[in-house]
């Protein structure tokens, strides 16, 4: 076991997402596969469960499963932060050598959720099932056998821990971001539930059985995201003056609420009983676990992290430093922080390795 911290390799150019953009990876393609009679982990079943994925290079590369956060999607994921820092010509996942797979989740983009109809009788799904699901597609639908990488960020990188646990020698690296493999807990299931239970409190949701978004969904989400996320530094820095606060602010609570509310009910909902610290000596892969210093979901404070490591065979931890320009939880977000570290995991770790 080797858990060297590779924060201090951080001190890296500064390179704005905006010129990201102008990565050359090939169009991304969106499919979906209809698995039958899905069994949930609370023994209900959904006929027809829709999953929704996007796919980025030739199927005949090796291939890599990224996973998106909550509320999020595999297209989401498609920015010029994230995959212009990593799918093009020469850069760490480059979609002419790799086949860059990104489900959408159960309950999230355009994979089988809520608001299709069934609102709040849709099965009460956890990450256990979003992962079967996940497995599922790559695995039965796509028949690959194995994969070069997992990648996942929050959520997903939540859910990258549990595949590694779940599907040992199934992947060669496992790259867990914005997340820890310990139980749901303190503030950051605080938040969530606050988030979850403001949203059920509007009268106007009535019972999720609104004709209309109810308007505090948009109040919840603005709350919970300068809450959870941001970057203690860069909120400081972006709003040095109680006016340029409340400027910040007004804009949030100004914005269009994204999405429904019975959904995100579900989904902020579905990490109740997370947890992925059971199992982590049965981890075969390599695992780059990246976090940054500021993450305000998982405080570096608490040693959760470094905790778990202890017990993973061959990891390493890839701390990004808190500054002005990182943004708390969301940091990850942004592959610039952290992509070197990954092309040089990619670069020692052979293939197969986990087999």
């Amino acid at each position: 076991m080797r858990i060297p911290l590779l924060g201090a390799a951080l001190a890296l150019p500064m390179v704005f997402a905006g010129a990201a953009g102008a990565a050359d990876y090939p169009a991304p393609q969106k499919k979906e596969w209809v698995l039958n009679d899905f069994r949930f982990h609370t023994g209900e079943v959904l006929p027809q469960l829709r999953l929704a994925y996007t796919t980025v290079g030739d199927p005949q590369g090796e291939p890599v499963v990224v996973l998106h956060g909550t509320a999020g999607s595999g297209e989401r994921m498609l920015t010029p932060a994230f995959a212009g820092e990593l799918f093009g010509p020469g850069q760490p996942l480059d979609a002419r050598k790799y086949y860059i797979i990104l489900p959408d989740a159960i309950g999230a983009g355009a994979s089988s959720k809520p608001s299709d109809g069934l609102r709040m009788a849709f099965p009460r799904y956890n990450y256990e099932d979003m992962v079967q699901a996940q497995y599922r597609l790559v695995r039965e639908h796509l028949g690959l056998g194995h994969v070069r990488l997992v990648l996942g960020n929050s959520m997903g990188g939540m859910q990258a821990w549990m595949w590694a646990q779940k599907y040992p020698g199934y992947m060669d690296i496992a790259v867990p971001m914005a997340s820890v493999p310990a139980a749901m807990s303190g503030r950051n299931w605080m938040m969530r539930r606050l988030l979850v239970e403001s949203i059920q409190r509007d009268p106007a949701w009535a019972n999720g059985n609104y004709t209309a978004q109810p308007p505090g969904l948009g109040f919840a989400l603005a709350y919970f995201g300068l809450a959870t996320s941001g970057g203690t530094q860069k909120l400081q820095n972006d709003a040095p003056t109680r006016t340029q606060a409340d400027a910040l602010v007004d804009r949030q609570l100004a914005a269009s609420a994204v999405g429904d509310a019975n959904d995100h009910i579900y989904q902020w909902d579905a990490s109740r009983d997370y947890d992925a610290s059971g199992q982590l000596e049965r981890i075969e892969a390599t695992v780059l676990a990246i976090n940054s210093a500021d993450d305000e979901r998982n405080p570096p404070e608490l040693g959760l992290l470094e905790q778990g490591m202890r017990r993973v065979r061959n990891g390493r931890i890839l701390l990004v430093p808190a500054s002005a320009q990182t943004s708390g939880h969301g940091t990850t977000g942004q592959a610039r922080w952290w992509k070197d570290g990954l092309a040089e995991v990619l670069r020692s770790v052979p293939p197969g390795a986990a087999r």
